[in-house]
């Protein structure tokens, strides 16, 4: 094992992949940084480039800019309230928050610090556990994957507890909309009105463009300053690394965000944006004081950027181990490795053995080479922040309108974001939360055809479907997520209530 290791890093620390890996890193930071590329389109632009390089050079590559794309998503999260990636839409809950505190830098550091340490565990994960988890991966059929999806949605109760209703609406219109489109087991057009745009249904990226970053410019542009005088100064946000003290009240956010990110990465069609999300909540429910996320709280950050970068990790082991790609961006890899001849799976280890060890070593050479890379793609972006908002929110339309044309070269994508951006405004106004109509959008999809692909497996018996012992554990812990607001409420009335009357008890006598 050693010996496999050693050949890894020796294949990843020879001068000219070192400087390929390394320049992989800095186009998918650049990448991820950019509204509207996500992980998978980074890739996409990448992969003609690897047709002159060897296969072990041309995954190293390819890791790099996976892994550095999801970090770079955090940083204009964080900065200017944009995702760069949809993995990194938790981050702008408590990122943007810090931002406008004055607080951007130790933000930006708590990020890309996190973002390495995900990727590292996930890494170490892969190379160590990669047969286990595979063999887990396996056993999440279409049964299994609803009530993971599910389990991401019931967590719309805990966005925003003392909002609850309207949280619910929200997402609740996020699944409506993510019915929009052609049906994903009989293939008929639902609700498209005759429009043939709406035929693939509703993008992801346009919708979050708009209600995240349109909807804040139009908020935001109204105002005669900066956006650096209103997060404490533009030149001066300087992306601090958090102290040891501060990574010591993190740890264990950090710990079960990397374990979350890479049990999730591995499952097929579940993602990083996923793993970001329930990571999210999951600190969420388990906090002691969870009123202070959303406001700008640096656990916050940290469980989004570790879970979604851990993921990262995750969806490699299936790929490498069994040849199923576990999400769109492993998928892409997967098609490029196939033109060179590589034959991904369990023959792998067998015939190449140099093949994965480099695939781990550039793994955990990248996410340490990255906070270099990353720190200072920040430190570029925070000089923006001193623009006067007027001139800048032009800017970050002009960026958005461009990243929602370029998802499928559409101006229909441009209407919906500019749509989206309404939406979002009229959110923010009415105190509705957008974050759950993403969710509910991003996990619509999943979470219906997966059920209906298990009901169809079981002849239409959907007790049978919802009854394996994965997928019934999974449904149990959905219901508790569900009503663990509502009993907690009942029990805070009526202990609340004893206290009155004990109170008054004691005044009477």
């Amino acid at each position: 094992m050693f010996d496999m290791v050693a050949t890894g890093f020796s294949i990843v620390l020879e001068p000219a992949t070192f400087l390929i890996i390394f320049l992989g890193i800095i186009a998918g930071t650049i990448f991820g940084s950019m509204p509207g590329v996500s992980a998978s389109m980074a890739i996409a632009l990448c992969v003609p480039f690897t047709y002159v390089m060897r296969p072990v050079v041309s995954i190293a590559f390819l890791v790099a800019v996976y892994c550095s794309s999801i970090t770079g998503g955090g940083i204009t999260a964080i900065l200017f309230k944009i995702p760069g990636t949809p993995s990194s839409a938790p981050t702008t809950f408590d990122g943007y928050p810090l931002a406008v505190q004055g607080r951007a830098g130790e933000a930006l550091g708590t990020s890309i610090i996190c973002s390495a340490i995900g990727g590292v565990v996930s890494a170490c994960a892969m190379f160590l556990l990669s047969p286990q988890l595979s063999s887990l991966g396996l056993k999440f059929g279409p049964s299994e994957l609803f009530a993971v999806s599910f389990l991401g949605l019931s967590v719309l109760t805990c966005l925003e507890p003392d909002n609850m209703l309207k949280t619910l609406i929200s997402g609740l219109l996020g699944l409506f909309i993510a019915t929009i489109g052609t049906d994903p087991i009989v293939g008929c057009a639902r609700l498209t009105f005759g429009r043939t745009e709406l035929l693939g249904g509703f993008d992801m990226i346009p919708i979050m463009i708009g209600m995240f970053a349109v909807s804040e410019v139009f908020k935001q542009t109204i105002k005669p300053i900066s956006l650096g005088e209103m997060v404490g100064g533009g030149s001066k946000v300087k992306t601090k690394m958090i102290s040891f003290r501060q990574m010591m009240e993190i740890k264990w956010t950090v710990v079960r965000s990397s374990i979350l990110g890479t049990v999730v990465g591995i499952l097929p069609g579940a993602g990083s944006t996923i793993a970001a999300f329930l990571s999210y909540v999951a600190e969420v429910k388990t906090s002691k004081t969870p009123e202070r996320y959303g406001k700008g709280e640096l656990r916050g950050v940290a469980a989004s950027e570790t879970a979604n970068n851990a993921a990262t990790g995750g969806s490699m082991v299936p790929l490498l181990s069994l040849g199923i790609p576990g999400g769109n961006a492993a998928a892409i890899m997967m098609s490029a490795l196939m033109l060179q001849g590589v034959q991904l799976g369990p023959i792998l280890q067998k015939t190449q053995p140099e093949f994965l060890s480099s695939v781990y070593a550039s793994m955990i050479v990248t996410n340490i080479l990255m906070i270099v890379v990353a720190v200072a793609v920040a430190r570029i972006f925070s000089k923006i922040m001193n623009v006067p908002y007027a001139i800048l929110g032009t800017l970050i339309a002009v960026f958005a309108v461009i990243g929602s044309f370029a998802v499928q070269n559409s101006v229909f994508d441009v209407y919906i974001m500019l749509g989206a951006g309404l939406v979002g405004y009229v959110f923010s106004k009415c105190k509705f939360n957008p974050a759950a109509l993403i969710l509910g959008l991003v996990l619509g999809n999943i979470c219906e055809s997966n059920l209906r692909r298990a009901v169809k497996l079981t002849q239409g018996d959907v007790i049978l479907a919802l009854s394996k012992p994965i997928t019934a554990s999974l449904l149990a812990i959905c219901v508790a997520v569900l009503l663990y607001p509502v009993v907690k409420k009942m029990l805070f009335s009526r202990s609340a209530g004893n206290g009155r009357a004990g109170k008054s008890e004691n005044q009477s006598k």
